[in-house]
């Protein structure tokens, strides 16, 4: 069977047919425009792909609740061109399949989860760090949604010392996004963070924060495992640090197999990048399943 993905991105969106055993055999990239002008590409893309399903992990904030007569909505996101659109009706109108829904960075854990290196676990943490911060959760082996969706990347932090940075998140100035996502990089130090590589204090800054956010996570969600993907995290000299000020920041508190095995339970991403499109056709199996 053939499944249809689309990670629907800020600046583009990934579309993708794929199998049930999460095989991507085709994918295009689209601009993330307005929805007038994107959404009639994407239609266009899928129809005719003889898919049995679709899934869509998308940038946030999103309406998930499915007795919610806004479901499949983007809410109050900062692209304001897509604010209130319903992504997921149009599509089911367009294609007439079933068509599952969850955010982008529970797409990427819902593939580590069932192709990746978080296989056979119930629950775990992926975060993305990049242009925004974003984090999924499983517990108890299911997707956590709650009240809306988990928004790991806009918890407050405390300072680095001497970090009179004010942050650039607009709605929370300090929190783990306005300090520590790329932008955040760049506006604090004047350059891109993949031409600050080999300044050593731009990471020690930078694996403080995201440590300080993963001891609050570790402590609050007791996560079998911590993945961390986004650009960002492609440099790879801040796994080492972060891993130490985890420890550091934890001070012997919790005794666990896997925090005495730290290299392997704060992790990089291991899809090679395609964890969101593997997930949603994850996401796209379930809802076929669901809809019999």
């Amino acid at each position: 069977m053939l499944y249809g993905a689309l990670e629907a991105g800020g600046t583009k969106m990934v579309c993708a047919i794929g199998d049930e055993n999460g095989k991507i055999l085709e994918q295009i990239s689209i601009p993330t425009v307005s929805p007038e002008e994107t959404m009639p590409k994407i239609i266009d893309w899928f129809k005719n792909k003889n898919i049995e399903s679709l899934g869509i992990a998308a940038f946030g904030p999103i309406d998930l609740d499915r007795k919610s007569p806004t479901y499949g909505s983007f809410t109050t996101t900062p692209k304001l061109k897509w604010a209130n659109y319903n992504i997921v009706k149009d599509m089911k109108d367009a294609l007439h399949i079933p068509i599952g829904f969850d955010t982008d960075v529970n797409g990427s854990l819902l593939g580590e989860i069932t192709y990746g290196q978080a296989k056979g676990l119930t629950d775990a943490v992926y975060i993305t760090i990049g242009t925004g911060v974003g984090g999924g959760v499983m517990s108890n082996g299911k997707l956590v949604h709650g009240m809306l969706h988990p928004e790991l990347g806009h918890m407050k932090l405390l300072p680095y010392e001497g970090d009179t940075y004010k942050g650039h998140c607009p709605y929370h100035g300090n929190c783990l996004e306005g300090m520590a996502a790329g932008p955040a990089i760049e506006e604090r130090w004047g350059r891109k963070a993949i031409e600050l590589k080999d300044d050593a204090k731009v990471w020690d800054m930078e694996a403080f924060y995201i440590a300080q956010a993963l001891c609050n996570i570790i402590l609050i969600m007791s996560p079998q495992i911590i993945i961390l993907g986004g650009g960002v995290m492609h440099q790879l000299q801040l796994f080492p640090l972060i891993r130490e000020k985890v420890k550091e920041m934890l001070n012997g508190y919790l005794k666990t197999s896997e925090l005495a095995d730290i290299d392997h339970y704060i992790v990089p991403a291991s899809l090679n990048d395609d964890q969101g499109i593997m997930g949603c056709i994850k996401l796209a199996i379930d809802e076929k399943a669901l809809e019999g």
